[in-house]
């Protein structure tokens, strides 16, 4: 939409939302150099002229925006009704005070003045500055900028009542994925004036989070439709995984959990995000998806407060995470489905984190946020009620690794989610899948059949690989051997020995395991090494790792 068309459409909504008559006194400030400005202690709003005042006036509105870059721009509009009689008496007191400074400076008595004359003023109102200051009142001079609201405001009185604001936030999308500034300011405006004065427009089409794609829950969607959709994001699964999936996240009505599990790049969280993408109709790699969130789990966590949530008594604010953003939203859009991907969840107690959100999600019951009665300001400039029903169009993924760095899962946790294992993987097809790119297929010639036997030994041995390993060692090769112009051979023992081999450990039980590499790299200079390295170590130590 072009700037001047939502700037008329922010307009109508606004004379819309106000009831603004033909006596109505309305003013723009959509200006480049003309456009609100935050200054300590207050908001600048624009200079609008407001030289012929009508003594008839029902209402004044002033249209305003902010901008933030790179694409963000808030629209909002005050609007003054009781302060009618004040807003006169100040314009016509700064003409007064401009005419007697105007009729000194014709004169030739010293313009010695202090106070107020000292801030100079016009004669005129056709340059007249509007503030907001903290106390929620408007302020105005028609000379001249205040780059501060910090002094004694009785000096430029009477302050001017405001009685209600619209906003509207440009590009339009679901609340709580808008920029963080954008939100921000809009909360800003509502301490001044307080929320319940504070009007959200939708005066353009909210096309990205409303479309009729993703208003269609995932079991009302043919699996093979949504096959064919990843499969052309790229995916490539494998057992009937798709198939599983959407099973475990459709089969109740009420609750949608999946944890999938297995060998590291497998595509845990990629299946997760274009199933996410399949479901909403989104074909463009480039497009983002306003209804999926991904959450990456730290270890410290040790409460519900890294998804739920908490209150930050220093700024007052109740700080809102990435989690509780999707929760806001599918409240907001309960015939939407939204996507939440817990990544690597099991870094952290999964119990300890989750157990409130499991409980809303078993029980029915409201997800408790904070304990305050009254709703807090959010870190994402809207309100945080006390509790939320837990939304049944909530699609819940979790992904989870078993290695030294992680913690068990619960039975507790186990419970209560559908467990998908994705360590079978298919190297052979995949590397095939691949070979379809002319840049690759000489490189996936190349390497496809050493990775596929060289899988096949680790893979017993809790040593194998996925399909981002085998994918990577192909783009290297296709890199080094092709731009570099290095020996295939050489290239595929660089790979091995950086790239695949690095996983290896164990103790006497993989000494066949051992053997077998040992006879499959003895080609490859700096991987054979490696191996008989390992297998020395194991004699001498009774256990081997790549790195001690």
């Amino acid at each position: 939409m072009q700037l001047a068309d939502r700037q008329r459409a922010f307009e109508e909504a606004v004379k819309a939302h106000f009831g603004v008559t033909k006596r109505s006194k309305l003013n723009q400030a959509f200006g480049v150099s003309n456009s609100a400005k935050v200054i300590e202690g207050g908001i600048q709003l624009g200079v609008p002229n407001l030289d012929k005042w009508p003594d008839d006036a029902d209402c004044f509105v002033l249209l305003c925006v902010i901008r933030f870059p790179p694409e963000d721009e808030v629209y909002f509009a005050i609007q003054v009704r009781s302060g009618l009689g004040d807003m006169a008496r100040r314009l016509a007191e700064m003409r007064r005070l401009g005419e007697e400074a105007k009729a000194r400076a014709a004169g030739t008595e010293a313009d010695d003045d202090t106070g107020e004359g000292a801030l100079e003023y016009s004669a005129r109102n056709n340059l007249v500055v509007a503030y907001l200051a903290q106390d929620g009142r408007l302020y105005f001079r028609n000379k001249g900028f205040w780059n501060s609201l910090r002094f004694d405001l009785s000096a430029v009185a009477p302050a001017v009542e405001v009685d209600s604001v619209a906003v509207a936030v440009y590009p339009p999308g679901a609340s709580t994925r808008r920029s963080m500034l954008a939100r921000e300011f809009v909360g800003y405006l509502a301490r001044f004036v307080g929320h319940a004065r504070v009007h959200e427009l939708s005066p353009w089409p909210d096309a990205r989070a409303l479309g009729p794609l993703m208003r269609r829950m995932p079991d009302t969607i043919d699996v093979a439709v949504l096959r064919s959709a990843i499969e052309a994001q790229g995916g490539y699964y494998v057992d009937g995984l798709v198939e599983r999936f959407h099973e475990g996240l459709n089969f109740l009505s009420g609750k949608h959990f999946v944890i999938l599990s297995g060998l590291s790049g497998t595509g845990k969280t990629q299946i997760a995000i274009k199933y996410a993408r399949a479901v909403h109709g989104i074909t463009d790699r480039g497009e983002s998806d306003p209804l999926l969130f991904v959450c990456p789990v730290r270890p410290e966590w040790t409460d519900p407060t890294g998804l739920t949530g908490y209150h930050d008594v220093l700024s007052g604010k109740f700080v809102v995470p990435r989690f509780l953003e999707a929760v806001l939203v599918a409240v907001a859009n309960r015939e939407s489905p939204v996507f939440v991907v817990l990544d690597e969840m099991n870094l952290a107690r999964v119990e300890f984190y989750l157990s409130e959100v499991l409980s809303a999600m078993e029980s029915g019951l409201p997800l408790r946020l904070h304990p305050n009665g009254l709703p807090l300001e959010g870190t994402t400039g809207g309100d945080v009620p006390a509790e939320v029903p837990f939304p049944p169009n909530l699609f819940l993924v979790g992904t989870i690794n078993v290695d030294e760095t992680t913690n068990s899962v619960s039975d507790k946790v186990l419970d209560r989610a559908v467990v998908i294992d994705m360590s079978a993987v298919d190297l052979i097809g995949f590397v095939d899948g691949l070979a379809a790119d002319p840049s690759l297929a000489a490189s996936a010639a190349a390497m496809r059949d050493l990775l596929a036997r060289l899988n096949a030994l680790l893979l017993p041995n809790a040593c194998g690989f996925g399909y981002r390993v085998a994918e990577e060692a192909i783009r290297y090769h296709a890199f080094a051997s092709v731009r570099l112009g290095r020996a295939s051979a050489d290239v595929i023992d660089d790979m091995l020995s950086q790239k695949v081999l690095v996983k290896l450990r164990g103790s006497h039980g993989q000494r066949q395991m051992l053997d077998g590499l040992e006879a499959l790299l003895a080609p490859y200079r700096r991987s054979a090494a490696i191996v008989r390295r390992m297998a020395a170590e194991m004699d001498e130590l009774g256990s081997f790792r790549y790195a001690r």
